[in-house]
């Protein structure tokens, strides 16, 4: 819902936004009670994998990327007028993408729980519910609307709560995106990362401080030399060029999360294609021209998929 005009708008900061966020989740907690998310959750496919979408033990030099899909921003604004989720995520699909990463808050990201499922009906690709969770019921919720991962961010929950939302996460067959950009949260999670089980959770660095706003590409650089098992490292936010990729690859880091600087071009897929053709070699061997999202593909559609344990 658009924020209500003001003389004098509330400043956006984590804070606020955390705050505004228990408020939205009391309110669906009353609309829609937790039997109702429990029962639909019993109705639908199991989740796609989205681990093994995106964490390669064959070839671990290979680059995934989560592509992401948002209408606006709190930094940027609005920055796509003709949004349309699931033909956005088509070109993703078709360019290469691993994964997708979905918006969910209304209020500063223009997201819908209801574009995941538009999202899936269209690709076959695994989808993480982007938002900022702070109770367990939005991981119901998050099922319940055909996530196969959810976004838990370190400086949103405290250490308590973020096993015990892991624990639900890989309960219900999910894959938690653990994230973290303060140093001091990545040294407190990072240990916590295959917990309870390997092949259910991920360590993303995001390289956009929440308090300013601000991207600093290397960030990820610097934290990647703290994290002993760096395959199963993300790097958010900042990715613009094939170069920061190849940068990102050179200090161990294989899979990137990328919104912005795709869905803000004309032709998203086009951009990601790019992006993922500036990584080739010049004269590539005889198979280097094998898509990179093949495999992640039909590691994710197949819900008897084993996890890596």
């Amino acid at each position: 819902m658009p924020d209500a005009p003001t003389d004098n708008p509330e400043p956006i900061t984590l804070e606020t936004i955390i705050a505004r966020k228990r408020v939205e989740v009391a309110r669906a907690q009353e609309m829609t009670p937790m039997k109702t998310l429990e029962a639909r959750v019993a109705q639908i496919d199991p989740p796609r994998n989205f681990f093994a979408a995106v964490v390669d033990e064959q070839d671990r030099s290979i680059m995934r990327i989560i592509a992401e899909i948002k209408r606006k921003s709190p930094s940027a604004g609005i920055i796509r007028d003709d949004f349309d989720p699931a033909r956005i995520a088509t070109q993703y699909e078709k360019a290469g993408a691993a994964a997708i990463s979905c918006l969910t808050d209304e209020q500063h990201f223009g997201g819908h729980l209801g574009y995941i499922k538009q999202i899936k009906d269209a690709v076959r690709l695994p989808v993480l519910r982007k938002d900022f969770i702070v109770d367990e019921y939005q991981i119901w919720e998050a099922r319940a609307a055909g996530a196969d991962a959810v976004l838990l961010i370190a400086e949103v929950i405290n250490e308590a709560e973020l096993l015990d939302m892991m624990i639900l996460v890989q309960r219900l067959g999910m894959t938690s995106l653990v994230e973290a950009h303060e140093t001091e949260k990545l040294l407190k999670v990072r240990r916590h990362i295959g917990f309870p089980h390997a092949g259910y959770s991920l360590l993303g660095i995001n390289n956009r401080d929440l308090r300013t706003m601000k991207t600093d590409l290397s960030h990820s650089f610097r934290l990647a030399e703290m994290v002993e098992n760096q395959r199963v490292l993300v790097s958010e936010s900042g990715i613009r060029t094939a170069d920061d990729l190849k940068r990102l690859r050179a200090h161990g880091i294989n899979i990137a999360l990328i919104g912005e600087s795709l869905i803000s071009q004309p032709d998203p897929g086009a951009a990601l294609k790019a992006l993922l053709d500036g990584l080739r070699p010049e004269h590539p061997g005889p198979d280097a021209g094998s898509n990179p999202k093949s495999d992640a593909e039909n590691d994710s559609t197949d819900p008897g998929d084993q996890r890596d344990r």
